[in-house]
């Protein structure tokens, strides 16, 4: 679990599932990231979720907002297929959460995690290059762009926009 001074970034609980799968079920959130997920869809990934992040010391946890204990939605880091050697950095929260800088607030703190709990030497970031709030994310946390590239998830194919961020750079900014 982490702390910042709004959220807490933690496991998923039971009561978690049902606003987890209604964001996931918002065409608005997944407008970027396909279809709709089902309920059992989502329960499956916050159980994946919840064991990556025990086996491993990270993963895509719940953010929960400190002052009421509201589910926002999920953030974190994770290893994906199209670049397998990189952690990347995500946040997926339900659209009325949005522009409150959570996301930025919640993946700051895991890109300080990655950089010096886990030791990465970068970080990276992958949109939809269309997805510019995503971009705008990346941008506050110090991101640059990096490269653009067509990917695939599930045999379907987008272009991507991809940023990162190394350690070196981050600990400059930080001074």
């Amino acid at each position: 679990m982490r702390t910042t001074e709004r959220l807490v970034l933690r496991p998923f609980r039971e009561e978690d599932l049902e606003p987890w799968a209604a964001l996931n079920a918002d065409p608005e959130v997944t407008e970027y990231l396909g279809e709709p997920l089902s309920r059992d869809e989502c329960d499956r990934i916050a159980s994946a979720v919840n064991a990556r992040y025990a086996a491993d010391g990270f993963g895509f946890l719940a953010v929960e907002r400190r002052t009421d204990g509201a589910f926002l939605g999920a953030a974190g880091l994770t290893r994906e297929q199209w670049y397998p050697d990189d952690l990347e950095i995500g946040w997926r929260l339900a659209s009325e959460y949005w522009g409150h800088g959570y996301a930025t607030e919640a993946a700051a703190s895991w890109m300080e995690h990655g950089f010096t709990t886990l030791g990465l030497p970068r970080i990276i970031a992958v949109t939809d290059t269309p997805n510019v709030r995503s971009i705008a994310v990346m941008r506050r946390l110090g991101m640059r762009f990096d490269h653009e590239a067509v990917l695939a998830e599930d045999g379907v194919e987008f272009g991507a926009t991809i940023y990162s961020l190394t350690a070196e750079a981050w600990t400059a900014a930080r001074r």
